[in-house]
């Protein structure tokens, strides 16, 4: 601090002097020395040693933004709120994922920090200039429809971009540096951008991007914490963007003429069912929900270990499914049913030709093509968007009919299709599976929504045979969400009017909530389901024979118990599709050979011989 004295050079008057220096020491001093002791001023005084008028440098020693980076078009907010406490903390390819409990709300904060947030400066210039060049090759609508095609083109290109772009800003960038800012750039141009972040995460079971656009984070519903608020702001040209692709890639349309898109998205580490809506039915302009559907299939040991289901249940469907009945999995929006029917698929032999028909593609067909399946699929109209170049729901179903001999899929019933689907139940009941899924909170839900709603007279919904109904459950405190199969319940015949009034329903199996287990009634221990005698009545070995029937039942559901089994004390892959449906394949080739070999279904030593090579296929 320079000397009152000399700045005043003893020429001002004595009363002067004297109120500088008092002012000094009173004001300026303890000024000085407060600001001293910030932590901003501590860590700028080794910077301040060599700093250079005009250098900006310090700028990033000092300062971080809130909201980066500056080369893609969704702000990803940094700061976590105050008093927020940490819950967990996982990866997903690269991204941190922290979860949050916030100071006096219900909802938990979704942090994610991607990899492009620990990039050096001269990356993020490497990736904005790469960027702004690859917007102006716009992908056509070829390689929309072939985002695969799409994706590896402006990888290649990015590669080539960055590796330019490096040298001329004399940056020295390694190979797996070079591919890292490939990958990156490819997912904010070919790809969508955050969304893939999010789908990526397998936890996330929704994700919401609610209108306007860019005055509010994207929400996502997760697995362990329920609804969460994100620390992702998407923009305008994000959401434009998106449109866009939903538009060329599904072939509908988006705009003030029909608000609605109903479309699927498939990106690496994710897939998800889109629902896009705009102007005129959303006020405020776009607006997006993305249903993720897991990246490999849900199979039934999953299911077993989730506790949705219990091993009996995957027993008896395993015998059904054999039997080639007709049924329906019921539930409500976000119970499960679509995951459930793409399991119980996968208890289907390979060996039978498979159809399915959907309005938005979300049954399992890719991976179920890459395990050796003959399967076709057809995709149909929507009945909300209704693009009149798409062929309707119910002639898609009678067109199914007439590709041959096959087991037939629905993916959702939701109208006139409903007439075409139990003419398919009543065709094919007896020779091959006829499955589906509906809205429908119980079997009688569903009853009222066929007949009632959508027009089926009750002597077609006899066609029917059994009904599985999922739901999700509540904890008491309404926080907490768990989806469960609450109940199975067969369709008899014996009813005029009402199958309710008249003893047409019948439950196999109910959900009871002080074990959390689904329950057999005493119907189905007592051998009285009318659907399992009709299957048994069609095996010579079986015919009149309960004992039988039910231990061939309880077989079913022993192997699917021991998988899970195996999976805790061995190895988690071993309850994927690859090898649920090996199991199931050797279980019936085993089957075989021990009747062949004693001329009877011996269950232990048909289960002996499994485990024995389930054993030896895990190692």
């Amino acid at each position: 601090m320079v000397n009152a004295n000399k700045v005043l050079e003893n020429t001002a008057p004595l009363e002067q002097r004297m109120a500088f220096v008092h002012y000094l020491n009173n004001a300026l001093v303890p000024i000085k020395n407060m600001l001293e002791g910030t932590a901003l001023i501590k860590k700028s005084m080794p910077v301040l040693q060599n700093y250079q008028l005009g250098s900006r440098d310090i700028y990033r020693e000092l300062f971080s933004p809130t909201v980066k980076p500056n080369f893609m078009l969704t702000r990803f907010m940094l700061s976590i709120p105050k008093g927020a406490r940490l819950l967990e903390k996982y990866s997903i390819k690269g991204a941190e994922v922290e979860i949050y409990k916030l100071l006096g709300k219900v909802r938990y904060l979704y942090h994610i920090t991607p990899k492009e947030f620990v990039l050096s400066d001269e990356k993020y210039s490497i990736l904005d200039s790469a960027r702004r060049y690859l917007a102006s090759h716009r992908p056509t609508e070829a390689e929309t429809v072939e985002p695969e095609k799409s994706r590896e083109l402006f990888k290649n290109l990015g590669r080539d971009l960055v590796r330019d772009i490096a040298q001329s800003m004399n940056v020295n960038l390694s190979s797996a540096e070079i591919d890292e800012l490939a990958n990156i750039l490819s997912r904010y141009t070919a790809g969508y951008g955050v969304l893939e972040l999010l789908l990526s995460d397998e936890k996330i079971q929704d994700v919401f991007v609610n209108s306007p656009i860019g005055t509010v984070p994207i929400f996502i519903l997760h697995s362990d914490y329920e609804e969460c608020e994100t620390n992702l702001m998407p923009t305008m040209e994000d959401a434009d963007a998106w449109a866009t692709r939903f538009r060329l890639f599904s072939g509908r349309p988006l705009d003030e003429s029909n608000p609605v898109l109903d479309t699927e998205l498939v990106v690496p580490g994710g897939k998800a069912r889109v629902a896009a809506i705009t102007r005129t039915l959303s006020p405020e302009g776009l607006a997006f929900a993305f249903r993720r559907h897991r990246e490999r299939p849900w199979t039934i040991p999953l299911f077993i270990k989730h506790k949705m289901i219990d091993p009996l249940y995957s027993g008896v469907m395993s015998f059904v499914i054999d039997g080639g009945r007709a049924l329906l999995v019921a539930g409500g929006r976000g119970s499960g049913k679509t995951s459930l029917l793409n399991a119980l698929m996968l208890d289907i032999l390979p060996k039978f030709r498979v159809v399915s028909s959907e309005d938005t593609l979300e049954i399992a067909v890719a991976d179920m093509r890459r395990l050796g399946y003959n399967i076709e699929r057809m995709k149909s109209r929507s009945v909300i968007t209704k693009v009149e170049t798409e062929l309707p729901a119910d002639e898609a179903l009678r067109t199914a009919l007439r590709l041959g001999d096959s087991v037939l899929i629905i993916g959702e019933v939701r109208s006139v299709e409903s007439l075409a689907l139990f003419e398919a139940m009543r065709i094919g009941a007896l020779a091959n599976v006829v499955a589906g899924t509906i809205h429908g909170e119980s079997a009688y839900g569903v009853y009222d929504r066929v007949v009632h709603d959508l027009g089926v007279p009750p002597t077609s919904f006899k066609a029917l045979d059994l009904i599985t109904v999922c739901n999700q459950l509540k904890s008491p405190d309404g926080l907490h969400r768990f989806r469960r199969v609450t109940e199975l319940t067969e369709i008899r015949k014996n009813w005029k009017n009402d199958p309710m009034d008249e003893g047409g329903f019948v439950n196999l199996m109910e959900y009871s909530a002080k074990e959390d287990t689904l329950k057999p009634t005493d119907t189905l221990i007592d051998g009285e389901s009318e659907v399992l005698n009709e299957i048994a009545k069609r095996v010579r070995e079986w015919r009149g024979r309960w004992d039988a029937v039910w231990d061939n039942i309880l077989l079913r559901a022993k192997i699917k118990e021991t998988m899970v089994e195996l999976a805790g004390q061995t190895n988690p892959n071993i309850l994927e599709a690859e090898y649920a449906v090996e199991s199931n394949s050797m279980f019936h080739l085993i089957s075989e050979q021990v009747r062949e070999e004693i001329g009877a279904m011996d269950s232990k030593m048909i289960y002996d011989k499994w485990l024995n090579w389930f054993k030896g296929r895990i190692k």
